[in-house]
């Protein structure tokens, strides 16, 4: 990886893998591929802007540990909720933390779900949460409920393109309450610059201030578009440049369940 940081290539390859399979799941009703022996505890169903409930990912475990995936944007309802960039309190990590309204009454909505979905995992085994995009947020706020109210042994957090999820003080508190955490970005990729660091309502005029969570974990690759710099199966072929023999062995177990771009 870049920037001396200590997050572990395969890990984030194996990762972003998996988080291409969130849009799988969405895109063909609730099917997708996962990798040999992992086995799916259950979808994760949320409600978006709209109040239409959607799928948002999926919870899997194996004998090596869980994985929270959550998907990015892909329904026009998803967008609208990108935008609602006011903030509102954070409930589950107490007083004090405000997160993105939008991010927020999605994660919301699935919260009850995950928790009995991650009641139905091996105690003791390492979760790992993952997301891309919008699902790097949702995976931001997952990873800090987790760390808070579930307390795991090991709980370790790879995000792919996320947008700033919350203020200073939930920043703060994230970065104490969880332990492994890596923001991976591209530098060409406009949504980690999003919402911004300082942000005017323009129903209310009221301000609010972002900033990310830790660590950050940089790329740099251009694809040609906007898109082409933001989407998963960039992020998946920039790192799999570095760990090729890794990145061909995954991708045969199961034949075709990695992200293309």
């Amino acid at each position: 990886m870049s920037n001396g940081s200590s997050a572990d290539l395969r890990t984030a390859i194996f990762l972003a893998a998996i988080c291409g399979q969130t849009y799988v799941q969405y895109d063909n009703g609730g099917l997708f591929l996962m990798p040999d022996t992992y086995r799916l505890i259950g979808p994760i169903g949320a409600s978006s802007y709209a109040g239409k409930e959607e799928l948002f990912g999926f919870v899997l475990e194996s004998d090596r540990g869980v994985i929270v995936a959550f998907r990015g944007t892909i329904s026009p309802t998803d967008w609208i909720t990108d935008m609602i960039a006011q903030q509102v309190a954070f409930k589950p990590a107490g007083k004090g933390c405000l997160a993105h309204r939008g991010f927020n009454d999605v994660y919301m909505s699935a919260r009850d779900a995950l928790f009995r979905l991650l009641s139905d995992t091996t105690p003791g085994k390492p979760v790992f949460v993952t997301g891309h995009s919008l699902g790097g947020a949702l995976g931001t706020l997952a990873a800090l409920d987790i760390a808070l109210n579930r307390k795991p042994a090991n709980l370790v957090v790879y995000t792919f393109g996320s947008p700033r999820v919350g203020d200073p003080a939930f920043a703060r508190s994230y970065n104490a309450a969880v332990p492994v955490s890596f923001r991976i970005e591209n530098e060409f990729d406009v949504v980690p610059h999003l919402p911004p660091l300082v942000y005017t309502s323009p129903k209310t005029d009221k301000t609010y201030y972002y900033m990310h969570v830790k660590e950050d974990v940089k790329r740099s690759f251009r694809n040609g578009s906007v898109g082409g710099n933001h989407v998963i199966g960039s992020y998946f072929a920039d790192l799999a440049k570095d760990a090729p023999g890794f990145a061909a062995a995954i991708c045969s177990g199961p034949p075709g369940w990695c992200p293309s771009n």
